[in-house]
């Protein structure tokens, strides 16, 4: 699946879009970051969402689901990671690749 998502990733965006590293790779979370989202009360699961910023950058989104499939989000509703497990995380902070990518693997190539 990610050769052919390599292979492909290009073709699949219009051509004023290519050649500008829209799509990533991959995308690198820390583990403190994942165990904070894991450790939301009522976690039953991981959701990613994917996001795009300022720069047309495509970026994964992660949010705690319950145990009903539902997103659960800081009731503050501050959509940005808190420091409160109990009120719903979203994690959005990977490392993009490009440019920080891994070493070689046949995962990436």
């Amino acid at each position: 699946m990610t050769s052919d998502y390599r292979t492909h990733k290009e073709g699949i965006l219009a051509p004023a879009y290519q050649g500008q590293d829209i799509l990533p790779l991959s995308e690198t979370f820390n583990r403190q970051a994942l165990d904070q989202l894991l450790a939301t009360e009522g976690c039953a699961g991981l959701r990613i969402y994917y996001g795009m910023d300022g720069n047309l950058k495509i970026h994964a989104v992660m949010v705690a689901v319950n145990a009903l499939n539902q997103d659960i989000l800081p009731a503050s509703g501050n959509l940005s990671l808190t420091s409160d497990p109990g009120d719903g995380v979203i994690v959005e902070e990977g490392q993009r690749c490009p440019p920080v990518c891994p070493d070689k693997s046949p995962l990436n190539g």
